[in-house]
């Protein structure tokens, strides 16, 4: 199995070991190397990425996967590394997983949001809608407590999040505290939440008050939601993307959504959605700097 260590310590750093125990182990450990299909891995980097486990997280544990199965492969464990051969190059000379994001193909478009919005159960309404419209990751809004919902203001304060465990603790990074502008539709909602959750410390808690489990909700709410609204199978975090589509489309800075969605640098929020900005026609641009300065 995958979680026995199948490769030495010079070919598992600790960063290594941290995505085996974290990140491999408790979705596919069990499974016997003899028995890891490519489908195996494409299921498992889908879960990943429904996790709540950010692009760059999940390119790093896949490439932590390949190295140890090119370990295994090299001694003879098994015949093939079907992590290696999940990934597949395209005539552009990119990979599969490194296409720029595309409304309807790796988040909803915006018929589909309204599907969504229309058709989720009453109970898990409000934390869709607020993914939606705020693009807070799903450990952030799991984890968040009434007392950071500033209803006066119309603002939502990160400041904490519910990992895979339930367990409470600090955002991903720095820029992970935040404050994120709500619009009426989100303020309505969770007020229309607050009613039906009494008096329970956390927004979208479950009926008994505590914490979700992302799992829970993926297998009971999110998978059947999409099923009934017809839609594509697209990782609750596709949500995310969503919004920052939404927010581009309303002229918002980059750096303004970089702050709102929590991103390290500005450099990750153009790698993951420059191409969303609009692109100016650079002949025209050059006209209009030659009038500024009264060229001839």
């Amino acid at each position: 199995m995958i979680g026995r260590r199948p490769f030495s310590e010079r070919r598992n750093p600790p960063e290594r070991q941290q995505h085996l125990r974290l990140h491999i182990e408790p979705f596919i450990g069990r499974v016997k190397l003899t028995d890891l299909t490519t489908a195996h891995v494409t299921d498992f980097l889908n879960r990943l990425r429904g996790a709540d486990r950010s692009i760059a997280m999940v390119r790093k544990i896949r490439t932590s996967l390949r190295t140890a199965l090119e370990f295994a492969r090299e001694q003879r464990l098994v015949a093939v590394n079907v992590a290696a051969a999940g990934r597949r190059k395209r005539s552009n000379g990119r990979h599969d997983g490194d296409l720029p994001f595309k409304a309807g193909r790796d988040f909803p478009t915006k018929a589909e949001l309204k599907l969504l919005i229309d058709n989720a159960p009453d109970h898990w309404r409000a934390f869709i809608i607020t993914a939606i419209f705020t693009g807070m990751r799903a450990s952030e809004l799991r984890g968040l407590p009434w007392a950071n919902v500033d209803f006066e203001n119309r603002v939502i304060h990160v400041s904490q999040r519910a990992d895979c465990y339930a367990k409470i603790g600090p955002p991903k990074s720095k820029a992970g505290w935040r404050d994120i502008p709500l619009t009426p539709l989100v303020v309505n909602t969770l007020r229309q939440q607050r009613l039906m959750t009494g008096s329970h410390e956390f927004v979208f808690a479950n009926r008994n008050g505590n914490v979700n489990y992302h799992t829970n909700f993926l297998k009971e709410v999110w998978t059947p939601l999409q099923k009934a609204c017809g839609v594509g199978h697209y990782e609750f975090h596709s949500l995310r993307h969503a919004a920052a589509s939404l927010f581009i489309e309303l002229g918002w800075q980059p750096k303004r959504i970089q702050a709102v969605l929590g991103h390290s640098s500005i450099t990750m929020t153009f790698d993951r959605y420059g191409h969303l900005f609009p692109q100016q026609d650079l002949a025209d641009d050059m006209k209009r700097l030659e009038a500024a300065i009264g060229a001839v």
